[in-house]
């Protein structure tokens, strides 16, 4: 496959399997609002997630079906399940504060965070990479690589272009002590449906 036209598919791709992620690193750049570096956490933590995809599916195409059997994907929701429930435990217990500025000061995002809830959101991108990456070669499958990590940044910025609108940041900063853990509950809560994970 001309490497041109690799590319140019991969583009492509990579904005169908990734574009529901903007809503969910939105939603991030909320909960890190005034904190010192959150742009770099969560662009750090959506490379570690998104890196993490990418192996699993190179590893994948390459006979490594050991390493991430198909019926494990779908367990992946029990981490944006379980990182909500405690996001929302965290905002329960702390819904007695009336001190706004303290609560918005306690808010930071961690890199680590970013990257589990990235990878468990993208464990369909993975049943999705590996057939394509079967159907081309190894300087395709390079080029795909390439270009995916060249527009993670991209999807990071599109993210907070969104979450720093007026209207939707107004919306965001009242409400995302809610929104973030139902977020991550309910994203949880389709991929272990969806995979059939528990005999669902």
């Amino acid at each position: 496959m001309d490497l041109a036209i690799a590319a140019v598919q991969a583009v492509g791709l990579f904005i169908v399997t990734n574009i529901d992620d903007i809503i969910v690193l939105s939603l991030f750049f909320a909960r890190g609002a005034g904190a010192r570096g959150t742009t770099a956490k969560i662009t750090a933590g959506q490379y570690i997630g998104f890196g993490a995809i990418l192996v699993a599916s190179i590893l994948v195409t390459f006979g490594a079906s050991a390493f991430l059997p198909e019926d494990a994907i779908a367990y992946f929701g029990l981490i944006p399940l379980l990182l909500g429930l405690w996001a929302a435990w965290k905002a329960w217990r702390t819904d007695d504060d009336d001190d706004d500025d303290e609560k918005v000061a306690g808010k930071t995002v961690s890199v680590w965070t970013v990257a589990a809830v990235t990878f468990a959101n993208g464990g369909d991108n993975i049943g999705v990479y590996v057939p394509v990456f079967l159907s081309v070669g190894n300087a395709a499958i390079a080029a795909y690589a390439a270009v995916f990590l060249a527009l993670v940044p991209v999807l990071v910025l599109a993210a907070k272009f969104v979450a720093t609108r007026r209207p939707i940041a107004e919306v965001l900063e009242r409400w995302e002590h809610v929104l973030f853990p139902l977020v991550l509950i309910g994203l949880g809560i389709v991929i272990l449906i969806e995979g059939g994970a528990f005999g669902l």
